[in-house]
């Protein structure tokens, strides 16, 4: 007998909060409602919230980009998932240039098993439309790699141009897989930097300015209408959408019966851009970049009308060092790596600045942070607390405020960017299929005990 009961809990179903106990065994969630069974163990979760364990759908562990390899190797970045409640994360396999895909499901399977305590799935870049990243598709999806990621920015590397764009779109579209996009005019934020660099404007702050919105708007736009073009078999998934006018594009195609959704993370609805102006400005560097309070304030709204999908953290951690490329000084804009840590920080984010201050409801926070991933990368026992879904669960004391220090996070490096803020709904416990895995900050799971979860193609 392998048996959990937590008692007298707060369950966020689909139907709604209820107030019952949630009895499970061998890991799958069993019952629901006033249980006095016995248990190998009993949780009394008293004034306490009961989530499904987040989905995080968008992370960066072990990711070679700009000559770095980011500080979270899947031993750190799934701790840092444990601390924040997320069970499962999604990672970008990255091929290297001419690398056949195949040959990195491989690699990253390598490095990913040994390390993991939570448990992962797996997206991939495609970085080339030739015939051997398209011939890839099929097999990886036999895999259980049903999204593939493509990329309208970054020249030389990981750029696309149209036509490519749209054969790869149409390939994965013929055999029922999710293309993920990440929406930026490449073209325009290399003439923009070249500019900014001319004039001597090489600070954090010009990040934002070589990167605006109009890049990102223009990019959603000129995606949606190439694969409308394919056909309404297509999913479109817009990754880190930092700007509510992309949403609103996704939208109107939509309601046309397209199957165009949109990902935000936390970051983008927490700050803007002012913090690349302080003395860690190099810190906050991160593409898109951090926006204006009329683009926070956009969407929030968005995300309050069930228009924004998924949220995800675009969890990819470069330590000081590797930001300041081991210089004493900050190098220009251009030259730090970017991205920011942000798995551990989802949940406690969205709880504090979105349901606690009525911006969304808990079910709406369920639905984009675990339900919603669950379905768009099909992850099938995760996502729910119903009978027979995985006992993948975070237990909170939502009047519990806690005050963000990089010492009480998992990452591997000594900052947070959110390092001061006053938080509630960090998880005072995380549950993977029915054990115990984190408890008050503390990971109890080893390296190596999280699982692959390959992604099945709904029928």
């Amino acid at each position: 007998m392998n048996d959990l009961l937590i008692k007298n809990g707060n369950i966020c179903l689909p139907s709604g909060m209820v107030k019952k106990d949630l009895y499970i065994r061998d890991g799958k969630v069993s019952k629901i409602g006033d249980i006095n069974e016995k248990a190998d163990e009993v949780i009394d979760a008293s004034g306490k919230l009961i989530l499904p364990g987040l989905i995080d759908g968008h992370t960066h562990m072990d990711f070679p980009f700009m000559s770095e390899v980011t500080a979270d190797d899947f031993y750190y970045g799934t701790m840092a998932a444990l601390g924040g409640g997320v069970t499962t994360i999604v990672d970008f396999i990255t091929p290297s240039k001419g690398e056949n895909p195949l040959d990195a499901y491989e690699r990253w399977r390598k490095k990913a098993d040994p390390k993991v305590v939570s448990d992962y799935s797996l997206h991939c870049i495609l970085r080339s439309g030739d015939k051997t990243s398209l011939d890839a598709v099929k097999p990886l999806i036999d895999r259980g790699v049903i999204s593939f990621k493509l990329f309208m920015a970054y020249k030389n590397e990981l750029l696309l141009d149209d036509e490519s764009l749209y054969d790869a779109i149409k390939e994965i579209a013929r055999h029922g897989g999710v293309t993920a996009i990440h929406a930026e005019n490449g073209a325009i934020v290399d003439k923009r930097t070249e500019e900014l660099l001319a004039d001597g404007k090489i600070d954090p702050v010009y990040h934002y300015f070589s990167r605006p919105e109009i890049v990102e708007i223009e990019a959603a736009n000129r995606i949606a209408a190439i694969a409308s073009m394919i056909g309404r078999d297509v999913t479109l998934y817009m990754v880190h959408t930092s700007t509510y006018e992309s949403v609103d594009i996704f939208r109107e195609y939509r309601k046309k019966g397209y199957k165009f959704y949109n990902e935000t993370t936390p970051n983008y609805l927490t700050y803007d851009y002012s913090v690349l102006e302080g003395e860690y400005g190099y810190r906050y560097i991160m593409s898109p970049p951090f926006r204006t309070q009329a683009e926070i304030d956009g969407l929030w709204s968005r995300l309050a009308m069930d228009e924004i999908y998924v949220m995800g953290s675009d969890h990819c951690v470069y330590s000081d060092e590797q930001k300041k490329r081991y210089m004493d000084k900050v190098p220009p804009f251009n030259e730090v790596p970017n991205g920011t840590p942000g798995t551990e920080t989802i949940l406690p984010l969205l709880f504090t600045n979105g349901y606690m201050k009525g911006k969304i409801s808990m079910e709406q926070l369920v639905s984009v942070s675990s339900t919603n991933p669950a379905k768009l990368f099909g992850l099938k026992n995760k996502g729910n607390l119903l009978p027979g879904y995985d006992a993948d669960i975070v237990i909170i004391d939502p009047k519990k405020e806690f005050t963000v220090s990089y010492k009480m996070l998992h990452s591997n490096i000594k900052y947070s960017i959110f390092e001061g803020e006053k938080l509630y709904g960090f998880p005072e416990i995380t549950i993977l299929k029915g054990k115990k895995v984190m408890e008050n900050g503390r990971i109890l799971a080893s390296a190596g005990s999280g699982k692959y979860v390959p992604g099945e193609i709904s029928k």
